[in-house]
């Protein structure tokens, strides 16, 4: 009994000894302190410790991977926000213009629209605070507009046709962050999802805009994750499932203190027929890989675009005492076929990973999928169809679409940099909202029938003069079916919603035009999916990543 008792003792004092040994600080972390406290202690000038702190953390990661990060309090919040699903405020999206709020959109069932706010007020007083006509920047007035649930907000509102200020008492409550862009029959039976990230409830919204577009008569999809920065991993999975059969792997996760863990699909989706295409670009990245990378393996949807970014590694947010957080990475995603996703980097150079999308620029991949090339010891057969796919570096298209760039001017880039087409796009609505509505009732019938007007265009020369963008006629003949498409465009978000904008911009997508072109032919369709028909050479020798 005695020797069973000791046992025990013995037991629980290495259980804890090694507990508190992870604890220890080690040779390094007592440097770490010992030169916080002479510099506290002997620096000829008073410093910031919490400052310096911070600083030694950012470069201690710095050194590890680019995706190894340090986040203060805001950061933190700034970060878990859009994931979440939901802030605290009053439920309005707007634009600063002419210095003056003009609100865009008023999400339905929000604060707002309890009171009574519209479309196209301008806010002049914030709790009694002159925010028109004063150059606040976008940031200043999130900050007065947002606060905790249940707290109140006092408005003064401009609105056309009404003489004076009009006073709303705006209770803040928490309003929901969407995540998907857009949702719309292309044809009688082609439908179209545009995801902008991955976050909590990104996985709820792609399944009510799924069963919306079914209803509508969908059969197949076009699934756009062009510039989708990722999110998520569950809500990738989450997606993903509804595209595959019951237990297929859709991605696995592994590292060197982190054992092999694997998510499979259950086989509940309701989109395991019918032709999929999945839409990417050089900005889609971590969950978009994940997701593509997946129904690429399996066979399961053809893939159009342009290679993505190349984010494979796992983070593990670990928060610190005072708040903060460190996002660490602790292991590195693969495809079902074993595919890494992750592009090459050298640890503490964060500034040559970013340089990564100017040097596929110059090598002139985002033109010719020629000049992209993968090394023998890189290539994976598909689970399926047994087609030859590439690893090392972002998911490479089944099916390549060379940028565009026949109708890019200087004068259209600084036309958006100053806002100009955007102006013009909501004075446009402002003046003209009820009359346009009468004509266009839906986004379908003004996408069909609206036409941008001589008049309209002369205005927005007019402006790009009054906001000292100076005016080049032959680069907006150029750019002209380019420039009025997306004021087409604005004027059609403003007047309806986002997926009206993108249904009028994707007509000169070159990207969707293509997936439309493939998902609309059933024998060129299937044949991507048995490696025929692709316009990427899959002879490659050398590596340019």
């Amino acid at each position: 009994m005695k020797k069973y008792i000791l046992t025990i003792v013995l037991s629980v004092f290495l259980f804890w000894g090694n507990a508190f040994s992870q604890f220890m600080p080690s040779p390094e972390g007592m440097k770490l302190e010992r030169t916080l406290q002479l510099i506290k202690g002997l620096y000829v000038d008073e410093v910031d410790a919490k400052q310096l702190t911070e600083a030694a953390i950012r470069g201690m990661l710095k050194e590890l991977d680019p995706h190894s990060t340090y986040l203060n309090e805001e950061e933190v919040k700034a970060m878990n926000e859009p994931l979440q699903g939901n802030f605290e405020g009053i439920g309005i999206s707007f634009n600063m213009v002419t210095d003056t709020l003009y609100v865009m959109e008023v999400i339905g069932g929000g604060p707002s629209q309890k009171v009574g706010i519209q479309p196209g007020d301008k806010f002049i007083y914030v709790n009694d605070t002159l925010i028109a006509g004063v150059k606040m920047h976008n940031p200043d007035v999130v900050r007065r507009l947002r606060g905790s649930k249940g707290t109140v907000v006092e408005v003064k509102v401009l609105r056309r046709g009404v003489p004076e200020l009009m006073s709303f008492r705006i209770v803040r409550d928490k309003i929901p962050i969407t995540s998907i862009d857009a949702a719309y029959m292309v044809s009688d039976n082609i439908g179209y999802i545009r995801l902008s990230r991955f976050g909590m409830s990104s996985a709820n919204e792609f399944k009510e805009a799924e069963q919306a577009l079914r209803k509508q008569g969908m059969k197949h999809l076009i699934f756009d994750l062009t510039d989708n920065g990722g999110g998520i991993l569950q809500t990738a999975n989450e997606i993903a499932n509804e595209f595959l059969g019951d237990e297929k792997l859709i991605v696995y996760t592994e590292g060197r203190n982190q054992p092999r863990y694997t998510m499979n699909a259950s086989g509940t989706g309701r989109l395991n027929g019918g032709k999929v295409v999945v839409l990417v670009n050089s900005n889609s990245a971590s969950a978009s890989e994940i997701l593509a990378g997946a129904l690429q393996d399996w066979d399961r949807a053809v893939i159009v675009g342009r290679r993505t970014f190349g984010k494979g590694l796992v983070q593990r947010q670990l928060p610190l005492p005072d708040g903060t957080m460190i996002r660490l990475t602790v292991a590195r995603y693969y495809t079902p076929t074993g595919r890494s996703i992750q592009k090459p980097y050298d640890p503490g150079d964060p500034d040559g990973y970013q340089q990564d999308f100017v040097n596929r620029f110059q090598h002139g991949e985002f033109f010719d999928a020629d000049s992209i090339r993968f090394p023998d010891s890189l290539k994976y057969t598909t689970l399926v169809n047994k087609r030859t796919v590439y690893g090392g570096g972002g998911i490479m298209p089944d099916y390549f679409v060379p940028m565009d760039t026949t109708n890019g001017t200087m004068l259209h880039a600084h036309l958006n940099a100053n806002g100009v087409i955007n102006k013009i796009a909501i004075s446009e609505v402002d003046k003209k909202r009820n009359e346009l509505l009468r004509s266009y009732p839906d986004a379908v019938a003004f996408s069909n029938r609206y036409q941008v007007t001589d008049e309209l265009a002369a205005r927005l020369r007019q402006q790009a003069v009054t906001d000292d963008v100076e005016w080049d006629e032959d680069q907006f003949l150029k750019s002209r079916p380019l420039i009025l498409l997306q004021l087409k465009a604005l004027i059609a978000r403003d007047l309806y919603d986002s997926s009206a904008f993108f249904r009028i911009i994707n007509e000169e997508n070159e990207i969707f035009r293509e997936g439309l072109r493939i998902i609309s032919d059933g024998q060129r369709y299937e044949g991507l999916l048995r490696g025929v028909g692709s316009n990427f050479a899959h002879t490659s020798r050398q590596s340019h990543p």
